[in-house]
């Protein structure tokens, strides 16, 4: 088990150190290349990849190689190898760490005075954009493997790729795997740090991610707009195109998606980790969301508020885990309402984000929704749906014996609860990726985004006392794996 002397410098490192420098870095609009595509004039991904280096560089990581690997014209990746401190030969397996420094666009500020790139600690949660998701995964990662190296625990061999390009698809990443392969080692076990909990009083493992798919829908009927008294009733309304070309994809009633490309069978496995999932956290599934009331009394009852899809717990956590949604989360065509006039508009676009089941084949399904949206336009009119990116789901193979003790060992510890297992549903394309290329490693996939942390929010905030447990975790996972 991990010695109190490590424990107690991972939390004294976290209060001293890493809690100002993510203050720092929650202050640059670091934003992910494609909502900057002129990230490379403004330097902020350059700037936080540059700050999190030279942090590195400081720490007491015994052989530690750490450097900024740029390729011509992608997103900068931070790269960095410590050599296993095992005698002898000792066990061959490479850890490989990963996480990233890109975020999210900003949001309007949450409260007055505050904002996404405004970083305000209260109650121990550091609020700002990215810390959370995940610039911290970089400095838990070598805070863990310092413990270990300043405590003398043996480690095996250590290696860690921070990209800056996550939150836009990860398009970048394939190029940087194929480029550091050589260095990469043998990867037996993969700790990406850049997932969810369900509460912040355990060990949450991510069994399965989502994938997605996203792009813009266009619908056409005018070359300009007109008088809406003198058109509607002839010229048919574009929204109102769009509305029925949307119905194709899903029912609305339901949100469930109508096609079976979007649909895969659920492993029994999964269904019991649901069950599992939901006697755990509860109601508490769906009370961690901000549902609007339908009247100012905080108070109010629960039939007074908007709710969830489904009551049933189980139901909800597979929605949420294994089953595809469609989002608009975007628009244009559509003026302010204080600029909205009587006209009927020209065309209406919207931009739609599908999550897909972990196991579905995410270029199959952009495809099928490409040539659903596309068929017999209504009306004739001009539509196009223009696929903007997508990415494959991730379903965690089997756990080893000995990484299942160890995670147990490591949350009792740390936690003084066993940890609990659960598909998440969000998307981290890198998984998928080193799956393919890695198929004989083992997965710790986890992260500190629970219950309102608001991920892509103004008020994103991350909980020190639980990122401090969780890296006390890793450390105590990373020591174990030299076994």
């Amino acid at each position: 088990m991990l010695p109190s002397a490590a424990r107690d410098l991972i939390d004294s490192r976290w209060d001293q150190d890493i809690v100002a420098r993510l203050s720092d870095y929650i202050r640059i609009p670091a934003k992910s290349p494609a909502f900057d595509p002129d990230w490379a004039a403004h330097g902020h991904l350059q700037r936080v990849a540059r700050e999190a280096l030279a942090w590195g560089r400081e720490q007491p990581v015994r052989g530690l190689g750490i450097e900024i690997v740029a390729i011509d014209g992608r997103t900068p990746c931070i790269f960095f190898d410590a050599p296993s401190t095992l005698a002898g030969h000792g066990n061959d397996r490479t850890v490989l760490f990963y996480g990233h420094l890109d975020k999210q666009p900003e949001m309007s500020g949450w409260r007055a005075g505050l904002g996404p790139w405004q970083p305000v600690l209260i109650d121990g949660r550091l609020y700002g954009r990215g810390a959370a998701d995940d610039g911290y995964a970089i400095y838990s990662a070598l805070s863990a493997i310092a413990a270990l190296d300043v405590t003398g625990v043996p480690r095996p061999h250590c290696v860690g790729l921070i990209e800056t390009c996550e939150e836009s698809g990860s398009f970048d990443l394939p190029a940087y795997l194929d480029h550091l392969a050589p260095r990469l080692g043998q990867v037996g076990l993969l700790i990406g740090l850049d997932s969810g909990c369900g509460d912040y009083e355990r060990l949450w493992m991510t069994t399965s991610l989502r994938g997605m798919l996203g792009g813009v829908l266009r619908v056409d009927v005018l070359r300009e707009g007109v008088h809406s008294g003198n058109a509607s009733g002839i010229v048919p309304s574009s929204f109102r195109i769009l509305r029925t070309l949307l119905d194709r994809v899903d029912d609305s009633r339901t949100g469930k998606l109508r096609d079976p490309v979007y649909q895969v069978p659920i492993p029994a496995d999964r269904i019991e980790e649901a069950h599992t999932v939901g006697a755990v956290l509860g109601d508490r599934i769906w009370q961690q969301f901000p549902w609007v009331r339908h009247a100012d009394d905080p108070a109010s009852e629960e039939s007074d508020r908007a709710r969830p899809v489904t009551a049933d717990l189980v139901e909800a956590i597979l929605n949420r885990s294994w089953r595809s949604t469609l989002s608009v989360i975007g628009a244009a065509g559509l003026p302010s309402l204080q600029e909205a006039g009587n006209v009927l508009r020209p065309g209406t676009a919207v931009k739609l984000s599908v999550r897909l089941p972990p196991t579905a084949d995410a270029e199959r399904a952009a495809q099928r929704m490409k040539a659903v949206l596309e068929a017999d336009p209504p009306y004739g009119a001009r539509v196009s749906f223009e696929v903007d990116g997508f990415a494959s789901g991730w379903n965690a193979p089997p756990t080893a014996a000995w990484l299942k003790a160890a995670l147990a060992d490591a949350s009792l510890a740390a936690f003084d609860r066993e940890p609990v297992w659960m598909g998440e549903g969000g998307t981290i394309p890198f998984i998928s990726m080193l799956g393919t290329k890695f198929p004989r490693a083992q997965f710790v996939i986890t992260g500190v985004l629970g219950p309102q942390s608001n991920a892509h929010g103004p008020n994103e905030f991350l909980s020190i006392p639980y990122a401090k447990k969780l890296t006390c975790v890793i450390a105590d996972v990373v020591a174990q794996a030299s076994l």
